[in-house]
């Protein structure tokens, strides 16, 4: 099997580069038809306190014509804390949701079929319990664990480089990845087992470039992880998705995305076997830039999110994101959600985008980034292959430097003048009126904390002891943790009693 290294890509067939949509290389998208079969799925991002408020946002945006969910938690929830935890306090409910139990979860999704929604869940170092807690309340609805469709990201590798909200080291959590993957292959066949992530390591800072060769560097260690522990490409390789960030700069990022299918089918192919063109073809989530939104002039962020989901619909997403305009004041509120939806529906509905499979294609000027990307990513690779990959390279910090570096040029060049932010370092105004904030209920913390005590004295203590007991067993030797993990769920356990179960035999993880 092929490795490519730095000016290997000098030299491949230009028509070997292009080809047809839904087919080798992917290069203009994964699907022939692309949206003028169907368009993208529209999945606005939504969690805030409680799960009843946030059942009721999603609720609202399914009515208003969202075709999927995408939850966020609340950072207790992915530490792997409970609401009562001394390190949750002040941090419940305030940037997600808040979820404890299978309780929570079932509150999160009343009156919302599981059976028939698609839910995206950004949540990684407890990817697995959140998970289970989901199949646990689809069941109890009456949908099969086949009817259920969704994603994790379960991106454990960019949390080390960009994100910080891990539990155990490396090794562990790799483990605990690998066991999702053959656990959703038996038991929950249609669901994306992890969304490999370059949305945070852009937010952090990186280039373009510096995002597809650290996300698929990543992407390569799951797929080698999941090979060391006896698992079939073509079984599991079909169920990997990615998560990009559509950033600015129209045509790089349109660009990006169509080097980043193209590159990842090349690897798959031709450095790790893969034999499927399932196992080729990359299909993806992007969301808008959250880090180019202002808090100054706050409606510019409408237009320069309308902007950045047209660079995403240009370059083939599957589905997408758009922030809304006040989220570097706070939470979106109702009516700024709605926005964003609208941003999609009206680039989806009005605007003759759907009408061309990869309209794009052809532009030398959009070719040569394409290619420029793909060449500089590659690059990026071999480094990183010379450090062992990515995990060893991550030990080096070599991800973080490469980004700090980066994002240090770009806010030079924004203190200088010599890049431009709209309304911040040119076009500034003196005098702006106060936009509304959501601001979460006080009275979340406290009632959340009442409810888990009283969830706690309800369960069967000697039940969710052997359980636990079976869990901890299970990952001092070499079982598959998911199938005690559910059964723990089931008898009441909480997220932190996961966590305090396979700490000790885990290890937390120091910087």
């Amino acid at each position: 099997m092929a490795e490519y290294g730095p000016g290997d890509l000098e030299g491949w067939d230009p028509e070997d580069q292009l080809g047809d949509a839904g087919s080798y290389p992917y290069t203009r998208g994964p699907y022939a038809s692309m949206y003028s079969g169907r368009l993208w799925t529209m999945r606005q991002y939504a969690g805030f306190g409680s799960a009843q408020t946030t059942n009721e946002r999603f609720r609202a945006l399914l009515g208003a014509g969202q075709t999927g969910l995408s939850v966020a938690f609340d950072l207790p929830t992915q530490m792997g804390l409970d609401s009562d935890d001394p390190l949750a306090a002040g941090e419940v409910g305030k940037v997600g949701v808040a979820i404890d139990s299978v309780d929570d979860m079932r509150v999160l999704f009343d009156r919302i079929p599981l059976g028939d929604v698609s839910t995206s869940m950004t949540i990684n170092s407890t990817a697995a319990v959140l998970l289970l807690m989901y199949q646990i309340v689809a069941e109890e609805q009456g949908a099969t664990a086949s009817d259920l469709r969704g994603t994790i990201q379960n991106d454990i590798l960019k949390e080390y480089i960009a994100r910080g909200t891990y539990i155990y080291p490396a090794s562990p959590s790799m483990r605990i990845i690998t066991d999702t993957f053959a656990y959703c292959a038996d038991e929950i066949p249609n669901w994306n087992t992890i969304s490999i992530s370059g949305y945070h390591i852009r937010e952090a800072g990186s280039t373009a470039a510096q995002e597809v060769a650290f996300t698929l560097a990543n992407g390569l260690a799951y797929v080698e992880a999941a090979k060391a522990a006896g698992l079939d490409i073509d079984a599991f390789a079909p169920r990997l998705s990615f998560f990009w960030n559509s950033h600015n700069g129209l045509f790089e990022e349109a660009a990006k995305f169509r080097a980043a299918r193209r590159l990842w089918a090349r690897l798959m192919r031709d450095r790790v076997g893969a034999v499927s063109p399932e196992s080729w073809r990359m299909r993806f989530h992007t969301q808008t830039a959250g880090s180019t939104l202002t808090a100054q002039q706050p409606l510019n962020n409408v237009v320069r999110t309308s902007y950045q989901a047209l660079a995403a619909v240009l370059g083939g997403t599957q589905s997408l994101h758009t922030n809304s305009y006040d989220e570097a004041l706070g939470l979106p509120t109702a009516e700024s959600a709605m926005i964003a939806l609208r941003t999609q529906q009206v680039l989806g509905y009005e605007t003759g985008v759907s009408d061309a499979v990869d309209p794009l294609a052809g532009s030398y000027f959009v070719e040569s980034l394409t290619d420029r990307i793909e060449a500089d990513a590659m690059n990026l690779i071999a480094k990183i292959d010379e450090l062992g990959g990515a995990a060893s390279a991550i030990e080096e910090g070599f991800q973080r430097r490469e980004i700090d570096e980066a994002a240090y040029r770009h806010a030079r060049d924004l203190d200088s003048g010599d890049a431009t932010l709209v309304g911040v370092n040119r076009f500034a105004v003196d005098d702006e009126s106060e936009s509304d904030v959501l601001k979460i209920d006080a009275e979340i913390e406290p009632a959340q904390r009442t409810s888990l005590i009283e969830r706690r004295e309800r369960r069967d203590e000697a039940v969710l002891r052997s359980a636990l007991l079976e869990l901890g067993g299970a990952a001092k030797g070499s079982d598959n943790v998911l199938y005690p993990m559910k059964t723990a769920l089931e008898a009441g356990a909480t997220i932190g009693d996961i966590t305090d179960t396979l700490a000790p035999v885990f290890g937390k993880y120091q910087p």
